[in-house]
């Protein structure tokens, strides 16, 4: 019998997990660790953080369901990876041996890259639920005394989606309440560009985006390299293409959510061999590891190149479709070679996303994510609005479920009425 441990438990560890047991059946045990005892919905963060949603609506607690489809579930943080003797340390001084470990940790969240930004700093977060909660307090604070909001992302982030959603969001609740022109806004980024997000822009993503920021009165900076934060005040260098710095702001602000860089989690981080510079996994076309033939990776904590380089450095995002690819692919190579067979099963690298803007939507598709590509296309409309709350409803339901099935090919690509994306 055969040990697979998956280390992590969010929107790639959940469903892999579940995969991986449907795969290999009673004769091969399934174990998960996480940190935290629930799974969190990602991407209902922003919703949390203006008050829209509540952590109960998007959490489940995992070892009642996980335990109800006979995989294991330990509550513990990872300490250590011992990757030449397949073992794992834990916070409370357990082991747990492996045969194959698959890493879906997702990132940590480097805020010490920027001083004074986070949650303990001066800038909000919604990467997380418990700092979208913390991001709440600070909006309700921030309603009883109008003043500017700064939303955006910092250098080497590589996940933009969120902060165009927020801005929107933040946007679409003020006018609801009436009160959205007290506010002043500005989008600081480190992108090259409006729309660029991380990708070398989608279709018609920069002028679309653009439009969409003039027609809501939010001020941007690009190419904005967020050197320091202090309390109301945001210093930012404005570089041109050469990289060099054309201006520098001094953006004021009453309440900032930034979006950090990404990097490894430590315990992965500090493996050797394991990762690049900045702690992610490398992984080949298996999605194996080249060193550890037994360590598997998947979504946001794998290392893949920059699409393109910019002036601020900037990361390539991991979406639920690449990274529903990506746990398909490891299933199918851990479950061939327990049989017995060459894994040969690889990942389909194309991004599809919805983006939701507060009363109306994006949609996007890029095949494959990195250019040139067969397929750019990107769409506005209220559907994605709707389609979005729907999604969340839909993936919470699976995950208590214990479904094995492909959720966003079968949700997504329904709903935008392509069969496939490979």
């Amino acid at each position: 019998m055969a040990h697979i441990v998956i280390l992590g438990a969010g929107t790639g560890g959940m469903p892999a997990a579940y995969e991986m047991k449907a795969a290999v059946g009673k004769q091969h045990e399934v174990t998960v660790i996480n940190e935290k005892e629930d799974f969190q919905f990602v991407p209902s963060n922003p919703w949390i953080a203006v008050g829209w949603r509540e952590r109960k609506e998007i959490s489940i607690p995992l070892k009642k369901y996980l335990n109800r489809k006979n995989i294991n579930f330990i509550a513990q943080r990872v300490n250590k990876i011992d990757a030449a003797n397949s073992k794992l340390e834990l916070a409370n001084g357990d082991s747990v041996d492996y045969d194959y470990l698959v890493i879906a940790t997702g990132p940590r969240l480097a805020f010490e890259e920027v001083e004074g930004s986070g949650p303990e700093g001066f800038t909000e977060s919604i990467c997380v639920t418990d700092h979208a909660e913390k991001a709440w307090a600070s909006y309700q604070k921030m309603l009883e005394k109008p003043g500017p909001i700064v939303i955006g992302a910092m250098p080497f982030a590589s996940c933009f989606g969120p902060a165009y959603e927020f801005a929107f969001i933040v946007d679409a609740d003020l006018r609801k309440r009436k009160l959205r022109d007290k506010f002043p806004m500005t989008y600081v980024t480190s992108e090259p560009y409006i729309g660029h997000l991380g990708l070398g822009g989608v279709g018609d993503s920069k002028s679309m985006l653009e439009s969409e920021l003039r027609n809501h009165h939010i001020k941007w900076i690009t190419n904005a390299k967020t050197t320091k934060v202090e309390d109301g005040k945001m210093f930012v260098d404005e570089l041109n293409a050469a990289g060099e710095t054309v201006q520098q702001h001094e953006v004021d602000f009453d309440f900032a959510m930034m979006l950090p860089a990404f990097k490894g989690v430590d315990a992965v981080a500090a493996v050797p061999d394991l990762c690049n510079p900045r702690g992610f996994v490398i992984v080949d076309e298996l999605h194996r590891n080249p060193t550890y033939n037994n360590i598997f990776s998947a979504g946001v904590c794998i290392a893949i190149p920059p699409v393109e380089v910019t002036p601020v450095p900037t990361g390539t995002p991991k979406t639920g479709y690449m990274i529903e690819s990506m746990v398909t692919s490891i299933v199918h190579n851990i479950a061939d070679e327990l049989a017995g067979k060459k894994p040969s099963t690889t990942a389909t690298w194309n991004a599809i996303c919805l983006a939701d803007m507060g009363d109306t939507g994006a949609a996007f598709v890029a095949i494959p994510q990195i250019p040139p590509r067969n397929v750019a296309w990107f769409k506005k409309g209220k559907w994605v609005h709707l389609a979005k709350i729907a999604f969340e409803k839909y993936f919470i339901r699976k995950m208590k479920k214990g479904t094995s099935e492909p959720l966003y090919e079968k949700y997504i690509l329904k709903l935008l009425g392509i069969e496939r994306l490979d």
